[in-house]
């Protein structure tokens, strides 16, 4: 039996605040924007840069958590799996759309935008959330605590 693997993962900047929206079956359900940046020298020894822009989906308490406290230019983690929806736009036209699925959600807490509000002082490294499994260990020298959307109390 083969075996596949669906899995996308991303750092980048919030492009626009968290759009937090319910489905008709009272789920709650994110989207947020995100864009990363890759630059490099060209031939010419030229400093090149480019920017891609991703569109992550959050679906239940994480979705409500990203939207409390995920602010337009923080940096951020996301991991999931790619999907690809399509459908019929208004003018006839097939439209089609490739997302991040997001299950897991690691804000840089270092790169909260000025004035984003809050009192309580943002950890030194990033909490990861999650809604199910366990997030990914820290390479760094001080544990990172998991945080699972699972145990918030809302």
């Amino acid at each position: 039996m083969a075996t596949s693997l669906n899995l996308a993962q991303i750092v980048g900047n919030l492009t626009r605040d968290v759009e937090l929206r319910q489905t008709s079956g009272g789920q709650n359900v994110a989207t947020i924007g995100v864009a990363t940046n890759r630059s490099w020298n060209d031939a010419s020894g030229n400093r090149q840069e480019q920017a891609e822009f991703h569109d992550i989906v959050v679906w239940g308490k994480l979705a409500e958590l990203c939207a409390q406290i995920l602010k337009k230019g923080q940096r951020v983690y996301f991991s999931g799996r790619l999907q690809t929806r399509e459908w019929e736009g208004q003018d006839g036209q097939k439209r089609r759309k490739t997302e991040i699925v997001a299950d897991t959600m690691i804000p840089f807490a270092g790169d909260r935008p000025a004035g984003s509000g809050g009192n309580a002082p943002a950890p030194s490294q990033p909490a990861p959330a999650s809604t199910g499994g366990e997030p990914a260990e820290s390479s760094g020298e001080e544990p990172v605590e998991k945080v699972n959307v699972n145990d918030l109390p809302f």
